[in-house]
């Protein structure tokens, strides 16, 4: 069974900016490329089907060739659901049966979970998605086929994406996975990546950084 997935990412200079309490804007671009590669690690062991990196970021273009990823080019950074709904165009064009979507910031997502998640829908057409750990975001969606319906992200997706697909008369599955479902971008998932994800590039990075000393002098009120 064929199947495209699609790691959308944003140019990485500007990347994360709600962790500039904590990380320095080079910082920030080095934890971000090191979450990427975890997450390419991740999908190249778990075998799933065509590994598409949706970027108009040369230096991703070159991470992703050298992680054994494909990639998709933009023209602009029109944000996630814009280059999810190319990628899930690109997969039609490829003849792929099925589509998964996950982001490139969920460094602890394991080839395991990336496994239980394609099996989710056996051989019938559908929908599954893994909503992030608050329950308002949605850090995978698996669809076969790829236009069953439209995804648009940002909280609350999780929910509105379970009515989507209900209208477009899917009966949607839902997966709980903690890798995966841990995407990071405020301070606080910093600490969950390196209680969680200690073997990660990412938390060794978040390591090698002093980050926990940092998270320490912070304080949990700050």
């Amino acid at each position: 069974m064929s199947t495209v997935v699609a790691v959308p990412v944003k140019d990485l200079v500007n990347a994360k900016q709600r962790l500039i309490p904590i990380l320095s804007p080079s910082e920030r671009g080095d934890l971000a490329r090191a979450m990427l590669e975890d997450v390419l690690d991740a999908l190249v062991r778990a075998r799933l089907g065509e590994i598409l990196v949706v970027t108009r970021d040369p230096s991703v273009e070159a991470l992703a060739r050298r992680q054994g990823a494909g990639t998709l080019g933009e023209d602009a950074n029109r944000g996630h659901t814009e280059a999810v709904a190319h990628a899930q165009r690109a997969a039609l064009a490829r003849g792929a049966r099925r589509f998964l979507t996950i982001p490139g910031d969920v460094p602890c997502v394991t080839p395991g979970e990336l496994r239980a998640l394609a099996g989710a829908l056996g051989e019938a057409p559908g929908a599954a998605f893994v909503p992030s750990l608050s329950g308002f975001g949605t850090n995978a969606a698996l669809l076969e086929p790829p236009d069953a319906m439209p995804l648009k992200f940002g909280e609350p997706s999780f929910d509105n994406h379970l009515v989507a697909a209900r209208a477009a008369g899917l009966r949607p599955l839902v997966r709980r996975l903690p890798g995966l479902g841990l995407d990071i971008d405020a301070p606080e998932d910093l600490a969950l990546l390196l209680e969680r994800g200690a073997s990660t590039r990412s938390a060794r990075l978040l390591a090698s950084l002093d980050v926990p000393a940092r998270l320490s002098r912070r304080g949990p009120e700050a």
